[in-house]
């Protein structure tokens, strides 16, 4: 091969190249800007444990910061989302205590009916069904005044001794970094998805209008 020959051959060989690269920079900035969104998410939860790189550590943010995360999220839930007053007010709801009386209501027949005369043989053996009715009637009556009463102070004691708070930082925080990760992409994983793709399809654009300054530069 001579000199003219090697030289069309380089000149061919660098065309088709120049030509694969002009063409495949939109493949190249989508597979850019999907890697480099899909790395940032990555970086949210690796590595779990600290690296000193250069005398640079680098860790995932959330295993760095889960503490941080734990009080941030306890505070937002007992400030923002769940009062415990919510709660006991749900507790001392009368509706809600009406669906509990057809329960108590079958506990006293059971006991009248059943447990009273295995504890109590003789007694029952003089108290007649009548009888049974009126003591029953005379307890659900004496529970429906004071049940309301006994739920309210029993809620009343509660708020004293739940922390909603410390409660769900304590929980967060004693996640492990999988755990964690588990939960929050259980409910985000569809979302970094679509902002991956996001990515993808932005860097495509830009490889375009790359390719579009080029041929006006050209």
């Amino acid at each position: 091969m001579n000199k003219r020959q090697l030289w069309l051959y380089f000149c061919a060989l660098n065309y088709m190249f120049s030509t694969i690269a002009f063409w495949s920079q939109p493949i190249i900035a989508a597979f850019t800007g999907w890697f480099t969104t899909w790395i940032a998410f990555y970086m949210l939860f690796h590595p779990r444990k600290a690296y000193k790189v250069f005398g640079v550590t680098i860790q995932g943010i959330f295993p760095k910061r889960k503490h941080a995360f734990a009080t941030k999220l306890g505070r937002v839930v007992s400030g923002e989302l769940l009062h415990f007053n919510e709660i006991a007010d749900k507790i001392k709801d009368p509706e809600e205590l009406a669906k509990v009386m057809p329960h108590i209501e079958q506990h006293i027949d059971t006991f009248l009916n059943v447990r009273l005369k295995e504890k109590l043989p003789v007694i029952a053996m003089f108290v007649g069904a009548g009888t049974l009715d009126k003591i029953k009637e005379g307890l659900l009556e004496e529970i429906n005044l004071m049940l309301p009463e006994v739920i309210s102070k029993f809620a009343d004691s509660l708020s004293d001794k739940i922390d909603i708070q410390k409660m769900v930082t304590d929980k967060v925080a004693n996640f492990s970094n999988d755990k964690l990760e588990e939960v929050l992409l259980s409910v985000m994983k569809k979302e970094f998805k679509f902002i991956e793709l996001i990515g993808g399809v932005f860097g495509f654009l830009i490889g375009i209008i790359q390719m579009l300054i080029s041929v006006m530069a050209g």
